[in-house]
């Protein structure tokens, strides 16, 4: 750093020269409390040109006072000249002018200093995705100079941002506040957010507790498995376990339950055995995986098994196991005094007031296991969020109105601000994993779209009731759709079928019986007790071709890694909905590439769901993963008929603009704009 020639004489550091600057700053703000007992004579003053070098030097004299004599506090102000060497320049020495006259009575010295207005610098803070808080400005070398004081701040060259812990936001705001010579105007981190940093941090951190952790089950788990346990013990044990669907079966062993169970339960059940003195525990789960929670704790936290409850319904079926079996038809004496006791989703309003007067210090630890928190919206994460952070996400409308706006049907329908949200939710409770970053040598996913023809007939009624016709094209698709599936048999491979609706999936099972294809059919009227049988009927045997499955009821917590060919007889408006049901076969035991077909029909509602799916994807990849995700589509298979215009569809985006000879009317009513 260069000081020029008069200036070597001095042997100050920079700090020290910092230092005359503000003690003479401050003398000059002191003149006008002094002006009363001021004499007949001035003074002259030379003040370092930094302290006044970005505002004017014209001070104000009064003729009702004059100055009294100013002695510097150190004694290097009695020199004229002083050049504080900001940062690696060097500058030029200014002597100000004799001052002859006292500052106005409403001058201070942040505001005025015989100035009419400090320059303003604006920093706006905001939460990066590291979990610290990043600061961005345009570059000024007083700033600079001022974040170096900033405790633990430091200089990220490639992001060109300074970043800092939220344990040093207090002294930031401090440090930015005392700057002097200019106005320094932050730009804040939101309420919300910084409410929720502030409430992570205030978390005991139980990593050390990860030694508790049984030899035989921690040999088990998968380095990402041991990060996610680590994860939720270091955040205080409320966490959201949001790793993609499909991270499969949870060990590397050939049982059919473990093939059958996912990677989350037992991450869940490390964490658990890690705290063993905050037992009950209570478990809300799908009503299909109930038993295998059940049998999965029994195996590897070696318990009695008369100790896990399960609330079933009467009928039941079978319990070899020996668990302690609850009907929920009897809610009046049921008695959740388990070590773990476990229930399904719609048995918890039934069960209400039995859960609140039992006893599971569930409001110290919670943790929440979803491969898909949210499936179209970030409004629905709210509920997750309120879950585990009640005294931060207590307003809708607080959240809605910063991370919801843009939607067109209904209130808080949109989204906005999803990388903040997508930060927020990483740095504070969420840890999700893709299967991209963790299992490599998983083959790759890839999407077909299949164009089918329709019958005249049965276009011209879809156009006449083109805004009632979800059901009614599920209905005019059926004929196309066993033609397809046909194909498919001939080609004697192993293969899944989704539908929604149940005209289409009796029509596909009728039509499996009727060609003597073994097949399965898990829909919203398979209990719950049978649906694995069928599961692991269709994973060893051969003579099993197809699985019929509904969309809802056989998209979650089913493992059909057999098969890998999918096929979407229907869409779903989620999303979500089609991924999960997609990952039941894209998953950790799968060896083949996965080809996955969907069955579209033009001018009829699939047009539609297309182009919604797409946006809310969109959202979701922002919210969950910090980059935008599609349904991206490798291959487009040839149409069933030259007619079909399969060379128009260059992409997802562009599919809905096929719906070219639907009526402007009809099309503006039902084509949801992109926000």
């Amino acid at each position: 750093m260069e000081f020029g020639d008069e200036d070597d004489d001095w042997n100050l550091t920079l700090e020290e020269l910092d230092s005359l600057e503000r003690d003479a700053v401050q003398k000059i703000a002191q003149l006008h409390s002094a002006a009363a007992s001021a004499s007949s004579s001035s003074v002259n003053v030379s003040i370092p040109c930094s302290a006044y070098n970005q505002y004017s030097h014209q001070f104000v004299q009064s003729n009702e006072a004059k100055i009294c004599n100013l002695k510097p506090q150190n004694p290097a102000f009695q020199s004229s000249k002083l050049n504080p060497a900001r940062g690696s320049h060097s500058r030029g020495v200014e002597t100000l002018p004799p001052l002859a006259g006292v500052l106005p009575s409403s001058a201070t010295s942040k505001e005025h200093i015989g100035a009419k207005e400090l320059p303003k610098l604006s920093v706006k803070f905001f939460l990066h995705s590291s979990g610290n808080i990043a600061a961005k400005f345009s570059y000024d070398q007083v700033l600079v100079e001022a974040f170096r004081k900033i405790p633990k701040a430091t200089w990220n060259a490639k992001e060109r941002l300074w970043m800092f812990p939220i344990s040093s936001m207090s002294a930031a705001e401090n440090v930015l506040r005392d700057v002097v010579g200019s106005k320094v105007e932050v730009e804040k981190l939101d309420s919300l957010v910084h409410r929720a940093i502030i409430a992570a941090s205030l978390l005991p951190n139980l990593r050390d507790k990860y030694n508790r952790l049984p030899a035989d089950i921690e040999s088990k788990l998968l380095p990402f498995q041991r990060e996610g346990v680590g994860f939720i013990l270091q955040h205080g044990g409320r966490a959201l376990l949001a790793d993609e669907m499909g991270l499969g079966k949870t060990l590397q062993e050939n049982d059919s339950l473990t093939e059958l169970f996912c990677s989350y339960s037992l991450q869940a059940i490390a964490v658990a055995a890690c705290i063993r003195e905050s037992w009950p525990v209570l478990i809300l789960a799908p009503s299909s995986l109930r038993l295998h929670w059940a049998a999965m704790i029994q195996q590897w936290l070696k318990i009695p098994s008369s100790d896990i409850h399960v609330v079933l319904s009467q009928n039941c079926g079978s319990n070899k196991s020996g668990f302690t079996i609850l009907s929920s038809s009897t809610k009046s004496t049921i008695h959740l005094d388990g070590l773990f006791n476990i229930i399904s989703y719609d048995a918890v309003q039934k069960l209400q007031n039995i859960l609140m007067a039992s006893d599971f210090k569930k409001a110290q630890y919670a943790i929440l296991l979803s491969g898909t928190p949210a499936l179209s919206r970030p409004i629905e994460l709210l509920k997750q969020l309120e879950a585990l952070y009640p005294n931060v996400y207590k307003s809708v409308h607080e959240y809605g109105n910063r991370y919801c706006k843009g939607g067109t049907f209904g209130l808080y329908q949109g989204a906005s601000n999803h990388e903040e949200l997508h930060n927020l939710m990483k740095a504070t409770l969420m840890i999700r994993r893709l299967k991209k970053e963790v299992l490599s040598e998983l083959p790759l996913k890839r999407r077909q779209q299949v164009f089918l023809d329709l019958a005249e007939k049965d276009i011209r009624g879809i156009k006449a009731l083109f805004c009632e016709i979800y059901t009614d094209s599920a209905e005019a698709k059926i004929p196309a759709v066993l033609n397809y599936l046909e194909t498919v048999v001939e080609a004697g491979c192993k293969f899944l079928v989704f539908a929604h609706h149940q005209p289409m999936i009796v029509a596909i099972h009728q039509f499996f019986q009727k060609k003597k294809v073994n097949c399965i059919r898990i829909d919203g009227g398979t209990p719950s007790a049978t649906r694995q049988a069928l599961v692991a009927d269709f994973q060893q045997k051969d003579s099993i071709r197809a699985a019929v499955l509904s969309i809802r009821a056989a998209g979650v917590g089913l493992t059909l890694t057999a098969a890998s060919t999918v096929i979407f007889a229907e869409l779903s408006w989620t999303p979500g909905d089609l991924i999960q049901a997609e990952d039941r076969a894209h998953r950790i035991g799968q060896v083949s590439s996965v080809n996955i077909h969907y069955l579209l029909a033009n001018d009829t509602v699939d047009d539609i769901i297309w182009d919604v799916v797409q946006s809310k994807l969109e959202n979701l990849g922002q919210m969950l993963d910090g980059e935008e995700n599609t349904l991206e589509v490798a291959v487009k298979q040839q149409p069933t008929s030259s007619s079909s215009p399969n060379s128009k569809q260059k992409t997802l985006d562009s599919f809905i603009k096929r719906c070219s000879n639907v009526s402007a009317d009809t099309q503006s009513k039902l084509k949801l704009p992109r926000h």
